[in-house]
């Protein structure tokens, strides 16, 4: 029954893309940026062996967009990213694992890596793209975590509603050249089945989006075989209400477990995961204000059968310049460490965070914005390290204020700069408190950015 429905869909895929093809048209569009990077300590404890220097970079990427428009309503896109690296570093291993946020591998992305190729096509029906295209973000930017994923996507609109449907391919492990010797296991293919409803009017949108995830790819582990099965359930809405733009989001992943497969004795798990964010701006000529209120669950004892951290606050969404920023800070300097497990990978994760922040626009080119944030654990984790396992004495995380200004050179070219400082909290303590001393840290940054 399986591969009659993929020859069906073959064959009406090929139905729907069949017509004479010739370029008539190339776009192009992108993004290049350059920037500086300072910061005081590379983790956040006082006393650790071999010292806790500084660390002090240059860094660039070149992202291209190119559209093939081959005629009316069907194009081929492309993306690519090139030269994303620390300039005069060290280049990476060449290696097999992809990037997180790329198609290729880190390796390739300091060189040059194609993320997107796809084909973007206006049937009579709706709207096909089929190939490599961009997966993982959905309504606001909390909880985004962009990545390049060959899909299968079909939209269409119905009045003020647009509607998709798509099929994400995660992980393939069926026979290929490439991958001659198949798993053990068969049937060990990651797959998501994504359907969203939008619904726009002239000052917003709201949206549900539901995802059904069914991992199997671990059923080829050897030990502890399991299948993951859950739902993650997005409502948003994206709205401006006279002077003030309100984003919302609440995501639950649930209705699901990691089902697990002889031989493993282990009990199945239930996933019960929750986040949300809520964000407020409001606009008063040259001034502006506003505030934002995070939550991402935490899970206390990874060993039980409940799982409570599945989500978390994405790559893409960067609130502070320290503190859960993964694009500026984590992917470049990595991640800041305290003790025991305690870390700040760039994603928020188990956690409250809470934001005041507050801009002036004192010319139209000028952007000086300030902010102060207040982010604690919302679980305080047991510590599996030593024996035996004790829980983490705190969960503050600390407060950061960041002070950023950004210049509009030209309509293309900006230049910003920025400074974070990190009162570091308690949490990175871990389960001792003696010897256990912290350290606060700061960050000076600057970002030279083209757009075309």
């Amino acid at each position: 029954m399986k591969r009659f429905w993929l020859v069906l869909l073959v064959l009406g895929l090929i139905v729907a893309f069949s017509s004479t093809a010739m370029a008539v048209d190339v776009k192009f569009s992108g993004e290049f940026y350059a920037g500086g990077m300072y910061l005081d300590k590379t983790n956040l404890t006082k006393s650790t062996t071999g010292g806790n220097p500084s660390t002090a970079f240059y860094y660039q990427r070149l992202r291209v967009r190119t559209d093939f428009t081959i005629t009316p309503g069907l194009k081929l896109i492309t993306r690519l990213d090139a030269m994303e690296r620390a300039w005069g570093a060290a280049r990476s291993a060449p290696g097999v694992a992809l990037a997180a946020d790329s198609a290729g591998t880190v390796a390739e992305n300091e060189n040059i890596a194609i993320d997107w190729a796809y084909i973007d096509y206006k049937s009579p029906i709706g709207t096909f793209l089929v190939g490599y295209m961009n997966y993982g973000t959905t309504g606001t930017v909390f909880g985004n975590n962009q990545a390049a994923q060959p899909r299968i996507r079909f939209n269409r609109m119905f009045g003020p509603i647009n509607v998709w449907a798509s099929i994400s391919k995660v992980q393939e492990n069926s026979k290929t050249a490439i991958n001659p010797v198949p798993p053990a296991t068969a049937d060990a293919d990651n797959d998501v089945y994504h359907l969203e409803g939008v619904y726009n009017w002239k000052s917003g949108r709201a949206g549900l989006n539901i995802n059904y995830y069914n991992y199997a790819a671990n059923r080829t582990n050897v030990a502890n075989p399991y299948r993951r099965n859950y739902f993650l359930f997005t409502p948003y809405v994206i709205a401006k209400f006279g002077p003030v733009n309100v984003q919302a989001e609440l995501n639950y992943a649930g209705l699901g477990k990691d089902k697990y497969e002889a031989p493993s004795t282990r009990e199945d798990r239930d996933i019960d995961s929750w986040s949300g964010w809520i964000d407020a701006t409001a606009n008063f000529g040259m001034f502006y204000a506003g505030g934002s209120i995070a939550y991402v669950q935490g899970d206390v004892d990874s060993n039980d059968n409940q799982i409570n951290n599945i989500l978390n606050g994405g790559r893409d969404w960067n609130p502070c310049l320290i503190m859960f920023n993964y694009y500026d800070r984590a992917k470049w300097a990595g991640n800041i460490t305290g003790y025991g497990t305690s870390t700040d990978n760039g994603q928020m994760a188990n956690a409250w965070f809470f934001q005041l922040r507050g801009g002036v626009k004192p010319v139209e080119k000028l952007d000086v914005m300030a902010s102060v944030s207040y982010a604690f654990a919302d679980k305080k984790p047991w510590n599996t390290a030593g024996a035996p396992a004790t829980e983490y004495l705190n969960n503050d995380y600390g407060w950061e204020v960041d002070l950023t200004a950004t210049y509009k050179i030209t309509n293309n070219l900006s230049y910003m700069v920025g400074a974070g400082y990190l009162f570091t909290g308690k949490y990175y303590q871990a389960n001792v408190a003696g010897n256990n001393e912290l350290t606060d840290n700061f960050l000076v940054i600057n970002k030279l950015t083209l757009t075309f």
